[in-house]
């Protein structure tokens, strides 16, 4: 398994992760364009993948402008393996060493997405959207966190 930042190039592998998963899955795959992608990666915020064999298994894309998470997304059969994990902690590493902002983001509910966002220390707020769980992660809970290796 390979991490890096993702680039522009990504996009295409990126969006084959995002329409193959079995939760959180978008009602309409056209409002998230490829455009929107390259926003967020190089004008909002910064994003990472993970490959296995030249493909892209795994992404994840923070958004500075709105301190949210916009995405984190893996390829079904690639789920349980920590990929997740860690393109979640880099995402917020370089996230809080850019703002001191809370990061905020929303989950479906029920998924292991929730149960994920709740294990890694994340804090239920209310709800946000279309009945999504809102989570909020402050940089004094990033920084205190209990380091796993």
């Amino acid at each position: 398994m390979i991490f890096r930042e993702a680039s522009l190039r990504d996009i295409p592998q990126i969006q084959l992760v995002r329409h193959a998963v079995r939760e959180n899955i978008l009602s309409n795959p056209a409002l998230v364009t490829d455009a929107d992608c390259a926003t967020y990666l190089s004008e909002r915020g910064k994003g990472w993948v993970c490959e296995a064999d030249d493909h892209i298994v795994g992404f994840s894309i923070v958004d500075l402008v709105g301190n949210n998470v916009w995405a984190l997304f893996l390829r079904p059969e690639f789920e349980g393996r920590g990929i997740g994990r860690q393109l979640h902690d880099r995402m917020l590493d370089w996230y809080f060493s850019k703002t001191p902002n809370t990061l905020w983001l929303g989950t479906e509910p029920g998924t292991r997405a929730e149960k994920f966002y709740r294990t890694v220390g994340w804090t239920e707020t209310g709800v946000h959207g279309k009945g999504e769980v809102r989570f909020e992660m402050t940089q004094a809970e990033w920084a205190g966190r209990p380091v796993v290796i």
